[in-house]
């Protein structure tokens, strides 16, 4: 029987998503008594109550167990995806303001919306229950697709919440199916009894809904073929936007994935390791083929995204507490390259000149060396150049596949490494190599904005040159 009470000390893991949400609701609160002039405060708290959620988080603040009646777990996995979450939220933050602000978007519920969603997030990294699995994808679901469709005078925009809600819909039901189905399996919605009964019994019905379980995952993380709303959505969403959703709710994904499939479904990986091996080929070649002929910058990144899955998914597929923690350590890298890519943008455009055209990029050393440097770093970390952190993140999850038995996936992956590097060297060929077309545009005025970008690129070949204290930190969260 579940007790309708709790103590004070049984909510302490509690403590970083009691003060997510609290911090929401008190801010949806503000909001009402501020002014457009006064809505920098709104953003200001919200950044505050993600930096201290995440410290609660990295010292351990409410200690680790499970909690409400074992639906809630909190140990070093979910701790360790948590504060990559809450970095990658805050660090978020500071691009969406000066952005949305020029641009007259910003408004108060945005700072709520991101709270929410980062505390569907946390609630995903520690879900111990198939019910708590759900309640955490559908609060960050939900809040991405109003941020989405902030911009309600976009037609480009609302086309791109649309098909967001519409197929993420679909992923949602394919997911819940695929729970259902376990549940009937199994008769328990605890992970760790799910886990007993596959392992006593598998049943036909039980392996059927990890399949669809491993399909709503795919199209949650964008993995092809599953990725059809991808590029739409990263097109159309105002540019700090699509770099909140391309960021950290990979890492929350990551969280669900390995929730479902290995503390749940741990007993029947030989399944679900070859299906996530396949779609780690698709992804691959999709992904890297599809940037090949993209001219939007934009939607370049999106099929590389689904490329940058297909490498993820390596690490899951070499299994083990090896695999996991390079596919964790390939998420947490990602989330770092990608707030950069999508901040490269934000940095150079202005209102009225949006640089999400490759062509844009054109002449860029010309203009101005210390920009098309810092875009250089991000660009040769998404390519997985040595000695960049992209680099190492790519070698861990070939080496999981290698350890993992999967030897032709491994060089699949190279493969395809080598493939991507292309398009991400067009970039770079445009800045220094190209002349300039049209009239120079100024990069934003946003001082602030200009120096965590230039930190945010250099971090990616600082990390890379000591990224030994990041894969022990992965590693430390499977062991």
């Amino acid at each position: 029987m579940i007790p309708t009470s709790r103590s004070a000390a049984e909510l302490l893991p509690l403590l970083p998503e009691l003060t997510l949400v609290g911090g929401a609701f008190a801010l949806l609160m503000l909001d009402l008594f501020l002014n457009e002039r006064q809505r920098a405060v709104t953003h200001v708290l919200a950044i505050a109550v993600l930096v201290a959620a995440t410290l609660m988080t990295a010292f351990g603040v409410g200690g680790d167990g499970v909690v409400l009646a074992g639906m809630f777990v909190r140990d070093t996995a979910a701790d360790v995806v948590k504060v990559a979450v809450g970095a990658t939220a805050a660090l978020s933050m500071v691009y969406l303001w000066p952005f949305l602000r020029e641009r007259g978007l910003y408004k108060g519920e945005i700072a709520v919306l991101v709270l929410f969603a980062v505390a569907g997030m946390f609630l995903l990294a520690s879900a111990n229950s198939l019910v708590m699995v759900y309640l955490g994808l559908e609060m960050l679901a939900l809040c991405s697709y109003a941020l989405v469709a902030i911009d309600r005078d976009s037609p480009l925009a609302s086309e791109a919440a649309i098909k967001y809600f519409v197929l993420g819909s679909l992923a949602s039901g394919l997911l819940l199916y695929g729970l259902s189905l376990i549940y009937g399996a199994t008769g328990s919605l605890d992970l760790a009894t799910v886990a007993n009964a596959a392992a006593a019994q598998p049943s036909a019905m039980l392996v059927t809904g990890v399949v669809f379980a491993v399909a709503g995952i795919a199209f949650k993380f964008g993995a092809a073929p599953f990725h059809m709303w991808l590029p739409d959505v990263y097109h159309g969403a105002p540019t700090p936007v699509t770099l909140f959703i391309g960021s950290a709710p990979k890492l929350a994904t990551f969280a669900m994935a390995y929730r479902v499939l290995e503390v749940a479904a741990g007993p029947l990986d030989d399944d679900w390791r070859m299906l996530l091996a396949w779609l780690a080929v698709a992804s691959l070649a999709i992904g890297n083929l599809g940037a090949l002929v993209q001219g939007n910058f934009k939607r370049l990144l999106a099929y590389s995204t689904v490329s940058h899955v297909g490498f993820l998914f390596l690490g899951f597929a070499g299994g083990g507490a090896q695999g996991f923690a390079a596919a964790l350590f390939y998420a947490v890298s990602y989330a770092l390259m990608s707030v950069a890519a999508f901040g490269v943008i934000v940095v150079l455009a202005n209102r009225g000149f949006e640089a999400d055209e490759i062509a844009d990029y054109k002449g860029l050393n010309a203009r101005n060396p210390w920009m098309a440097a810092m875009v250089l770093c991000v660009m040769a970390s998404l390519a997985g150049l040595p000695p960049f952190l992209g680099f190492w993140a790519k070698l861990a999850v070939i080496r999981a596949a290698l350890e993992g038995g999967m030897l032709w996936l491994a060089l699949v992956g190279v493969v395809f490494a080598v493939v991507g590097a292309y398009y991400y060297l067009r970039i770079v060929k445009a800045m220094y190599f190209d002349e300039p077309e049209g009239q120079a545009q100024p990069a934003s005025s946003h001082r602030p904005l200009r120096v965590v970008f230039g930190i945010n690129a250099l971090a990616l070949l600082g990390l890379g040159l000591a990224w030994n204290p990041i894969w022990a930190w992965c590693v430390r969260a499977f062991g």
